[in-house]
């Protein structure tokens, strides 16, 4: 199952929902080509109902040539229905909060007006030859007796696809896959799930969506989206690269780092210094045990292999843990060459200097060719 999915990029949606963006058309432009590039089956617009900005700009990025389809996500109202079908989306993903807590303070309606509310909104658009998700929302705090009679009924309505929501953001991996692999049991549809990662679960989680027999999974570009975000792209692709590097194959890597710039720039934040993959210190080595089994072969403290990211990996030499083995790779890209008894002299001499504070390679480079005229 898990071969066959598809990415689902939410960050034109979800990520719309992020404190600091305020994505302009231009900007919207610049991404949903940036993100077909890279490969990603799906595109994710905020609902046009929610401003003449929005509705407008998804005409705009409907109407562009990608290969990748467009969708917009609307409540589920025929009015906002209708709104999205004009403006020329290849899909509209449909939502209805499901737990008692949404149903009560919410939109006040029982699970059985949810279903025929669903029944009408999901015939209209079918009719217009769109394609449909039917989402639930707040999943995880719903009745599973309740979700299974919503799923269970789109299905028979012809969605493409159902919805599990982690809306806030606090299942557990457990939770996901068993959650999915009874819905898989249930429906013959697709499965699409959407993770938030308010207790930090959201790429496990959607890992085990995957496993459970999810279908569809919704990312933004760093993860970016309401109050902590959602399922990170890079986290994901990180995740199943380290499980099979055929699973990834179909994206081009190489252009994340672009990818969580441009969005980084974008929204006015760093990409975090842990990021997945793009991190600046994603594939830094320090410690001398380390530098010295990574020298021999990178495997050893590397699952990921940063040129398949067109990144590469940075050893530190200038530090209380740094090893003879570092100190003598840096020697030879200089052109230096010292027997062991220098070598070891030489770590000595650089431990005890940066006992003080971390030495510059330029600083480095300098003892090492001051060493070899002493």
């Amino acid at each position: 199952m898990i071969e066959r999915y598809c990415i689902i990029d939410s960050t034109l949606r979800e990520g719309e929902q992020f404190a600091k963006s305020n994505f302009s058309t231009g900007q919207k432009v610049e991404l949903a080509l940036a993100l077909d590039d890279f490969g990603i089956e799906y595109a994710e617009l905020t609902s046009p109902c929610a401003s003449p900005g929005s509705a407008r700009d998804a005409r705009i990025i409907a109407g562009l040539p990608l290969r990748m389809k467009i969708l917009t996500h609307v409540r589920c109202d025929m009015e906002d229905a209708k709104c999205a079908v004009e403006t020329g989306v290849s899909g509209i993903d449909i939502l209805f909060g499901t737990s008692s807590v949404l149903r009560e303070f919410s939109h006040g309606r029982s699970i059985g007006q949810i279903i025929e509310a669903a029944q009408r909104v999901i015939e209209y658009v079918k009719g217009q030859g769109v394609e449909v998700r039917f989402s639930s929302e707040d999943s995880f705090r719903s009745k599973e007796s309740d979700l299974l009679d919503v799923y269970r009924a789109v299905d028979t309505f012809g969605v493409n696809r159902v919805g599990i929501a982690d809306t806030v953001g606090v299942a557990t991996p457990r939770q996901v896959f068993a959650l999915v692999a009874e819905v898989r049991r249930q429906v013959h549809c697709d499965i699409e799930f959407h993770g938030h990662n308010d207790a930090g679960c959201a790429v496990a989680n959607a890992f085990s969506a995957l496993e459970a027999g999810a279908t569809h999974i919704d990312t933004t570009v760093l993860g970016i989206g309401e109050r902590n975000g959602i399922t990170n792209l890079g986290g994901l692709l990180a995740r199943l690269y380290t499980i099979d590097r055929r699973l990834v194959d179909k994206y081009r890597l190489t252009d994340l780092p672009r990818l969580d710039r441009m969005v980084s720039e974008m929204v006015g934040v760093q990409v975090p210094f842990n990021n997945y993959i793009t991190g600046e210190f994603a594939f830094n080595h320090k410690a001398g045990i380390h530098t010295k089994a990574m020298l021999n072969n990178p495997t050893t403290y590397e699952v990921i292999d940063p040129a398949d990211f067109g990144l590469e990996r940075t050893i530190d030499i200038g530090h209380k843990l740094t090893g003879r083995h570092a100190v003598a790779h840096r020697a030879n890209a200089l052109g230096l060459h010292f027997g062991e008894v220098e070598l070891r002299d030489l770590t000595a001499e650089i431990k005890r200097l940066s006992d003080r504070g971390p030495l510059a390679l330029g600083e480095v480079d300098d003892l090492l060719r001051r060493w070899v005229t002493a």
